[in-house]
């Protein structure tokens, strides 16, 4: 195993078992559920939207450590952005885990600890596990 497989095995284990923004809104959020049916993995994803911008999002659920650590990630990487930029980090995000996204745009986006899950991609049964969250917030915003 390389010393960059180690590295982002640490970060997803790291979110994982302390998720950043776990946890519920007690008021008026956009809230997403979704599920697996394949692995169980399920996730209750809740968003503050104000003029056109993701102020805040947070998460409860149940999975794997890559859905629960993907979860954690993507809402620490909307947090401040425009609806339309988290939909683009949404696809970019989308199009790693299927080996379509070239090297500059993932270096260029400047995912940070989200491309630790770059290596998804090479598991094709856990592509889901790691996309659904992201799918729970693309759903979200695009209602």
């Amino acid at each position: 195993m390389s010393s960059l497989d180690d590295l982002y095995r640490r970060v997803i284990m790291d979110h994982y078992q302390k998720p950043r923004n776990r946890g519920e809104f007690e008021d008026g959020a956009l809230t997403v559920n979704m599920n697996n049916p394949t692995c169980g993995d399920r996730i209750q994803l809740q968003m503050k939207v104000e003029d056109g911008k993701v102020t805040d999002a947070r998460f409860t659920g149940e999975g794997c450590s890559i859905s629960m650590s993907s979860a954690s990630m993507m809402t620490e990487a909307i947090k401040g952005l425009e609806v339309d930029e988290a939909l683009a980090r949404a696809d970019l995000f989308s199009r790693m885990m299927k080996g379509e996204a070239s090297e500059e745009e993932i270096e260029e986006a400047d995912l940070g600890d989200i491309e630790a899950l770059q290596g998804v991609s090479k598991f094709p049964a856990r592509i889901k596990c790691a996309t659904l969250a992201w799918k729970a917030m693309e759903k979200g915003l695009r209602e």
